[in-house]
């Protein structure tokens, strides 16, 4: 009898084994399966991630040679034919008494303020001019033409050297810095702008853009449903995003606006 109770204490013993190592194997198998299958949608993601950044960036480079041969072709056609028309106002035989004389110097002068305003745009469109006078120029250069246009008061402030980050950075920095200030002229109903390139930290890069506008509500506008409300908030977004910058926004209703971009330079400089 009691050898049959060590046998069935055995039998027990050894089931219990079996169950404990059956229940372990089946518990190892769901975790490998779900490592697996976390592994697998975390490269999804990742795939995907790449993905939608290679479309982006097909889409803005699109953007960017679209711009490009628009000012070329603002430079080689418009531009000559107002070239033309100013020449052909100039040699215009009139005297100062004739009746039409005040009429044709007023046109002289649109005429040439247009030319001026068109080789203005043709400039700021074109990709290869931030590239050869670099990214704080091409900012004063847009800041000075908005400065003329007696809308706003203007201020750029450098500081620290300039160094060169290369030049998809500087073009993007340089559209995102047009998109800000075009949403201010929309918008924010500003009298005032402040830009500030700062070259003097040692591992980031800071640019930011400040005015004293109406401000707005950044939740409202990422959470807006009309495809139409913050789009150039999502441009400027993108952009940063793709050249691994981050963008702060400090924005309420009556409060006007400062936009910073911090880009890492950690490998990056001039790259």
């Amino acid at each position: 009898m009691q050898d049959q109770n060590q046998e069935i204490f055995v039998v027990v013993v050894i089931g219990g084994l079996l169950g404990l190592l059956l229940v372990g194997f089946i518990v190892t198998i769901l975790f490998l399966y779900q490592r697996r299958q976390y592994r697998q949608e975390k490269e999804l993601a990742r795939l995907k991630e790449e993905y939608d950044q290679e479309v982006l960036k097909s889409q803005l480079e699109i953007q960017e040679t679209t711009l490009k041969s628009i000012a070329q072709e603002l430079h080689d056609n418009i531009g000559q034919v107002l070239s033309v028309v100013k020449l052909s106002l100039a040699v215009v035989p009139l005297e100062s008494d004739h009746k039409a004389y005040s009429h044709v110097q007023h046109i002289r002068e649109v005429l040439n303020k247009a030319v001026y305003d068109l080789a203005d745009l043709t400039k700021s469109l074109h990709t290869d001019r931030i590239a050869q006078i670099g990214l704080v120029e091409s900012i004063r250069f847009d800041l000075e033409t908005l400065r003329r246009t007696g809308l706003m008061e203007v201020n750029l402030e450098q500081l620290g050297e300039e160094y060169r980050l290369g030049e998809q950075k500087e073009v993007f920095i340089f559209r995102i810095f047009q998109e800000l200030v075009n949403n201010i002229l929309k918008h924010a109903k500003a009298t005032q702008v402040k830009v500030v390139l700062n070259y003097m930290t040692e591992d980031v890069f800071l640019f930011s853009v400040e005015d004293n506008g109406v401000g707005f509500s950044i939740n409202e506008k990422k959470n807006s449903l009309s495809p139409l409300n913050g789009v150039g908030l999502k441009s400027v977004l993108n952009r940063a995003k793709l050249i691994g910058a981050k963008l702060n926004f400090d924005a309420e209703p009556g409060k006007g606006t400062f936009v910073q971009m911090e880009l890492p330079l950690t490998g990056q400089k001039g790259s």
